[in-house]
């Protein structure tokens, strides 16, 4: 237990348990509040801006969550996390439909709790393609290639295998390599190499493509997310606060100068003061969201809506990019399966660090066809059978794998649904609308299929394609149509949202919002385009590097 002799709370049951589990505390919730630094979002990239501004003893930081703390075996225990989903600990976004999915709703889980979604995600530690930066910085963003971020990757990382070109130890985030890998997720690399795909050790060193096994961010078999990575080692300092429960409604204005954030707490409304900088890292559904419920954004689209616009910036919310694709299913009994919850399997986690409770997952980056600069499709492979979006209950033992378009062309939109600060935004991804993107994912379908017919592998499915296929869980032949028409049916979102605060556009390269005095952005909305991979490392990424911008002398 940390020592909280510096920690300030008030005495409702979610604070009270917040402060219990060793993390910064709640202010005084009756006295007027003003901090040098708001971060408004602590998930993924807020807890890094917020640690790492706190090491300034000079300085006060508040940390504002709407969610409340993560505590306990759901957030600790790896396997658990589907457990959060449609939940309090989860925004529960949606799309609106989407014509290519056959007119369906998109599901977007979020994580609503200290930790934001590196708390509920399956902590995969991918940073991306060298070619993802490098396109950020030629398309003007100085400073963002990929020889500028590797530093503050390796800032962050406590690599288990050690330091190197591309790696470190000593950073607060621990990254390890998989415990317990399941008999069909190692069949499944075999299988994709005899397929023709080369074994890649580290998606993250000096090349991305090929297949194998994720590294995650687990600390001894349990999540180590931003929150235990960063905030649990702030605990003890005095001058951070961290206000879970707590809802940003708007940011205030004195002119282009903000001067605090309008909150509410549990149905008290207030509003926290701020003399430096506000940092919005809300994700990329929340943070242009909030902008907008502020009056910042397209004019004509505040005023309709309702909202006076304080500040036209047209390009908020706009350039909205995620990963699409789809698995395909087979059922397997073979041993050992990842049976229910049990006290058994609990305790050798917790013991031994190794447990089917240990979540792994295998995969890889490869190449639609020989004019692309980069991979530009991801696998992923995960025991369990995948049916609607993943929400589905479980009902027979096996493993699904399959694609998605690593740097989709499909934009979308994130925009407001009314005036009144409570509402969910209007989320318009627009998935595979451009044909480039439909035609990389049915390739990537294709390849997918290739795997699974490969000798050795099938041996430990208890069907084959064809019943796969009866079954729902796979297209019916490799004809072109019917790939097509599985994919929309089953695609849905890998939850990778970004570029509604374009780099470039909304934000400048030190993530300051064009037009406003002390207003930034550090999240994945930022991103000029998706990076080739899962967007954990590179939120935390975008994080430190706001705090080092803000920092610098």
């Amino acid at each position: 237990m940390h020592n909280l002799r510096n920690a300030r709370w008030f005495s409702c049951p979610l604070c009270v348990w917040f402060a219990v589990s060793g993390l910064a505390s709640v202010g005084a919730m009756t006295r007027a509040e003003n901090y040098d630094y708001v971060v408004v979002g602590a998930g993924s990239a807020g807890c890094a801006v917020a640690a790492r501004l706190s090491e300034d003893p000079g300085v006060r930081v508040a940390l504002i969550e709407a969610g409340p703390a993560a505590n306990g075996r759901l957030f600790e225990i790896p396997a658990l996390f589907s457990q959060q989903l449609k939940t309090v600990f989860d925004w529960d976004f949606e799309t609106e439909p989407e014509p290519r999915l056959g007119g369906r709703r998109a599901y977007l889980p979020r994580g609503r709790a200290i930790g934001g979604t590196s708390s509920m995600n399956t902590m995969l530690y991918v940073r991306g393609h060298r070619y993802d930066y490098d396109t950020w910085e030629r398309l003007g963003n100085k400073g963002w290639s990929y020889d500028d971020v590797l530093p503050f990757f390796k800032k962050s990382e406590d690599n288990q295998r050690g330091a190197d070109d591309y790696h470190a130890v000593g950073g607060p985030l621990t990254v390890s390599d998989p415990v317990a890998v399941h008999p069909l997720l190692r069949n499944w690399v075999e299988a994709a190499e005899r397929a023709g795909h080369r074994a890649n050790p580290d998606f993250n060193g000096a090349d991305q493509e090929g297949v194998g096994y994720y590294q995650v961010t687990q600390r001894r078999g349990l999540r180590c997310s931003s929150a235990v990575a960063f905030l649990e080692p702030a605990a003890e300092r005095a001058n951070l606060t961290v206000l879970p429960s707590t809802l940003a409604l708007r940011l205030k204005f004195e002119g282009g100068r903000a001067t605090g954030v309008e909150v509410d707490h549990l149905g008290t409304v207030r509003t926290i003061g701020v003399d430096r900088e506000i940092v919005l890292s809300l994700g990329a559904y929340n943070s242009p969201h909030l902008l907008l419920q502020s009056g910042v954004g397209p004019a004509d689209e505040l005023a309709a809506a309702g909202v006076r616009p304080l500040h036209d910036l047209p390009d908020v919310g706009r350039n909205m990019q995620d990963h699409t694709g789809c698995f395909i299913s087979f059922v397997s009994s073979t041993p050992p399966v990842l049976g229910p919850d049990t006290t058994a399997e609990e305790d050798q986690l917790r013991s031994t660090g190794t447990s089917p409770m240990a979540w792994t997952e295998v995969g890889g980056f490869l190449y639609s066809g020989d004019d692309q600069p980069a991979p530009d499709i991801q696998l992923h492979a995960a025991l369990g059978i995948v049916r609607d979006q993943g929400l589905a209950a479980p009902l027979e033992p096996g493993m699904s794998f399959g694609p998605y378009v690593a740097r989709p062309e499909s934009r979308g939109s994130v925009r407001l649904r009314h005036s009144h600060p409570y509402a969910k935004p209007r989320i318009f991804h627009n998935y595979l609308a451009d044909q480039g993107d439909r035609d990389r994912l049915r390739e990537g379908v294709r390849l997918c299929l290739r795997i699974a017919r490969q000798r050795g592998f099938t041996d430990l499915l208890d069907g084959g394609l064809a019943e796969a296929a009866a079954a729902g869980l796979a297209p019916l032949t490799d004809l072109d149509q019917d790939i097509d028409d599985y994919i929309r049916t089953q695609s849905f979102s890998f939850y990778h949202p970004s570029g509604t605060c374009m780099m470039g556009k909304v934000v400048d390269a030190e993530l300051r919002v064009h037009g406003l005095d002390n207003v930034r952005v550090a999240d994945t909305s930022i991103m000029p385009t998706l990076v080739t991979g899962n967007t954990n490392a590179p939120a935390i990424m975008i994080g430190e590097r706001a705090a080092a911008f803000i920092k610098a002398p």
